[in-house]
């Protein structure tokens, strides 16, 4: 996994470069699930990087996550993730659910702040430092400064256009960018198929 863009900022150790202002979104439609997120963080309230990679495949590409966080919390969750992925590579709810039960009592996991949103071919879950494993009833989720911005137009979307997962998703992170400042129009998004019957009823 390289962290290519943190260096450049290395003489800027003692701050926090956030991922919690940006936004993640998820969406399953037909046969498709679609997540995508923006590319800025940020700096207290300067922009340092328009165009960060947010979203990483895992498992060879049969796991998608999506993270917002503070930069080192973010990527060590994801790092966690990756090793259970690994202990329990058929059953993504079972690797999720035991880096929950870390996360929310080692010592060192419970201090991260960082939110992270799984899709695999069937599945699309929310983790949260609290221990909360959450699968969404109709495939939309999001996460993020600019997250409820971006899941309501998801909704509407879905709801009212025949668009595909990919092109909601990149709608909806567009109309998030016009409204919440810590989100940008450097937009990221990876798809997977879908087995049709598994997927949710929308």
């Amino acid at each position: 996994m390289s962290h290519v863009w943190i260096p450049a900022f290395a003489g800027m150790a003692k701050h926090t470069f956030i991922f919690s202002m940006t936004t993640i979104l998820t969406v399953r439609r037909d046969d498709k699930v679609a997540i995508g997120g923006d590319g800025q963080v940020t700096l207290g309230s300067s922009v340092m990087k328009a165009d960060a990679n947010k979203i990483r495949k895992l498992l060879d590409g049969q796991v998608i996550t999506g993270f917002a966080g503070s930069t080192a919390d973010a990527f060590a969750l994801l790092e966690r993730f990756e090793m259970k992925l690994k202990d329990y590579p058929s059953n993504i709810p079972r690797a999720a659910t035991e880096l929950a039960k870390e996360w929310r009592t080692d010592r060192v996991l419970r201090r991260l702040e960082a939110m992270m949103i799984v899709v695999a071919a069937s599945t699309t879950l929310l983790l949260s430092g609290t221990g909360d494993v959450i699968a969404p009833s109709d495939g939309i989720l999001a996460i993020g400064s600019g997250g409820n911005y971006a899941m309501s137009a998801a909704k509407a979307l879905i709801a009212h256009s025949s668009l595909s997962a990919t092109e909601v998703v990149r709608e909806s992170l567009r109309i998030a960018s016009e409204i919440d400042i810590y989100t940008n129009t450097n937009v990221v998004i990876e798809e997977l198929t879908s087995p049709l019957t598994n997927l949710h009823k929308m």
